[in-house]
């Protein structure tokens, strides 16, 4: 069940919502019981199979919690709790993917055929960041458990992000109190989170899927650059759009989850650029993996190691492919420069050619990301420097696709930079302004149901993940 389903929007968001409000406000307890059950019926809808999974996932992490805190060998524990989510994350995300590279090197091993659970990269980490917050000692372990399933399995949250500490809702769990402001603002969040996935996301989405399906060795490199800005769009979009509801809806509920992007394609440089985009991965990887390999703090040399093993697993993350690995392994590579010398040289470029150095850069690295295969990687990123000769056809056929989804195309640029926080700066204080708020995010809201209604094509990039 995605937001952006008809499922979601007509028959389980309002059930929810009306059945959460009808409990008293004092009734803590039992609203929460109640998100708890809502949170695990939306996800056995999507994934039924996979509920055990999360389960078990939420119970072990509880109960290695609370040992941590009572029982010495506190560093056996984090093994155990390594143990278990990498344990997890291995065995229904990766084992097939490395069964299929030993066949490749003629070993006579049998592939599984094991179906990934939805969401699994999404609630292991948010149950592994619990243990080693408890580990750290920058949070208390949960004694109830529903509290503790309730942090992980949230159904705004759980199947695509953003990543949640427990610092962040520990205190709403149980004393969090819902005002109208914040269901108000939340609710015009999800709708116009809504509205970035279906007026923007899905229309690049057709663009993409339809060039990423030629054969790249023979399409002109206009189409392809088309494609991969689209994909480009696509991606933002879509997650940007997911985290918006997602945040949307925790505001509605009484909980404040943090940004997870931050106009990430206005950046600088590709430092800026993971400084803003899929915030909550990227300091989940700072946290929990830089930070306790060294960090910065043991040397130049050992900093560029840790910076490549965060990325190699921040690929690998992404998905059980190489074309995954190979995108991580590009940022490393592109990261580690800039910390050697090329993040010097940029600040002495004229402002514009650092912006557009990395929009080039980004835009490949999602060529990388969104490939079938390493042979598609070669072909698309070859092709879009070196197929120039076109026939007249050809021509038409990248310019059709520009306008056919030009509006598209525009408000995707515009909304990709800081637009909307700067007429709010302007028009602050308007005495109509508040009262007004709502109206634009009915429109977009209307416009998104006449979309959703006059096409199938609806995916979610980050829920295969």
């Amino acid at each position: 069940m995605t937001f952006s389903s008809t499922v979601f929007l007509f028959l389980f968001f309002p059930a929810v919502l009306a059945g959460y409000f009808v409990l008293p406000q004092k009734c803590r307890r039992l609203r929460n019981l109640f998100l708890l059950v809502c949170s695990l019926g939306f996800y056995f809808y999507g994934e039924p199979r996979g509920i055990l999974i999360m389960l078990a996932s939420i119970a072990g992490n509880y109960l290695i919690a609370l040992a941590l805190e009572r029982w010495p060998a506190r560093r056996l524990w984090l093994a155990v709790s390594l143990l278990l989510n990498l344990g997890l994350l291995c065995t229904f995300k990766y084992l097939g993917f490395f069964a299929q590279n030993l066949v490749r090197l003629g070993l006579p091993v049998m592939v599984p055929d094991i179906v990934m659970p939805i969401g699994i990269s999404f609630f292991t980490f948010q149950g592994m960041s619990y243990v080693f917050d408890v580990y750290q000692g920058t949070v208390r372990a949960q004694r109830n458990p529903l509290l503790v399933a309730l942090y992980i399995s949230l159904f705004p949250q759980l199947v695509a992000g953003p990543i949640v500490r427990y610092e962040t809702i520990e205190l709403e769990l149980t004393s969090r109190r819902e005002t109208l402001d914040d269901a108000s603002n939340g609710m015009r969040r999800f709708l116009f989170g809504l509205g970035k996935k279906l007026l923007l996301a899905n229309p690049m989405g057709i663009i993409a899927t339809e060039v990423f399906a030629m054969d790249a060795a023979v399409t002109p490199a206009p189409v392809l650059w088309i494609g991969a800005v689209a994909y480009t769009f696509q991606i933002f979009f879509d997650f940007c759009g997911y985290s918006d509801m997602a945040i949307g809806i925790g505001h509605i509920f009484g909980f404040h989850f943090l940004e997870n992007f931050n106009y990430p394609y206005i950046s600088q440089s590709i430092t800026e650029f993971w400084r803003r985009w899929h915030i909550s991965l990227s300091g989940w990887f700072r946290d929990y993996v830089y930070i306790p390999l060294g960090g910065n703090r043991r040397g130049k040399a050992r900093q560029l190691l840790n910076i490549l093993i965060v990325w190699a697993l921040t690929g690998l993350w992404h998905g059980a492919a190489w074309n995954f690995v190979l995108w991580g392994l590009y940022f490393a590579a592109i990261l580690i420069a800039e910390k050697l010398f090329l993040g010097r040289l940029l600040q002495k470029l004229w402002r514009p050619l650092r912006h557009l150095y990395s929009l080039l850069l980004i835009v490949i690295g999602w060529v990388l990301f969104n490939a079938g295969s390493l042979t598609q990687v070669v072909q698309y990123t070859s092709g879009m420097f070196t197929n120039w000769a076109f026939t007249a056809a050809e021509g038409k056929q990248a310019l059709y696709l520009l306008l056919e989804y030009r509006f598209e195309f525009i408000a995707c640029v515009l909304l990709s930079i800081p637009v909307v926080p700067w007429l709010s700066r302007k028009l602050e204080g308007r005495p109509w302004l508040e009262p007004a708020r709502m109206l634009p995010a009915l429109g977009v809201f209307a416009l998104s149901l006449l979309s959703l209604v006059s096409t199938t094509f609806n995916p979610f990039i980050y829920f295969r993940f």
